[in-house]
């Protein structure tokens, strides 16, 4: 196969493995404040997510460090999508009042 096509299709496995780590985060979190036993929630969670991430970290790398680099790559970028799109709308600040704050 082709090296570019194998290291784009690592980073596009990266951006998976990622949305599926943090928004399996986000969802515990969103579950966890409602649930009579959080702790349980959180860690089975936690044993779920991360043996998923490593199980496909493990097979896109196929022993190769570039793919494994990629692979991480698209975890992070990842990281940086879920946190933006589920992040709290923050309340516009009325500029009379930042004129005071100085």
């Amino acid at each position: 196969m082709n090296d570019f096509l194998t290291l784009s299709l690592a980073l596009v496995s990266g951006l998976l493995l990622g949305a599926i780590f943090f928004g399996g985060l986000w969802w515990t979190v969103q579950k966890g404040l409602s649930s009579k036993h959080p702790a349980f929630l959180f860690l089975g969670s936690l044993l779920v997510r991360t043996g998923t991430i490593l199980v496909g970290f493990y097979f896109v790398s196929g022993g190769h460090w570039e793919r494994l680099v990629l692979c991480l790559l698209g975890f992070v970028i990842a990281r940086l999508i879920v946190t933006r799109l589920t992040r709290p709308v923050e309340k516009a600040t009325n500029l009379a009042e930042a004129s005071h704050a100085s």
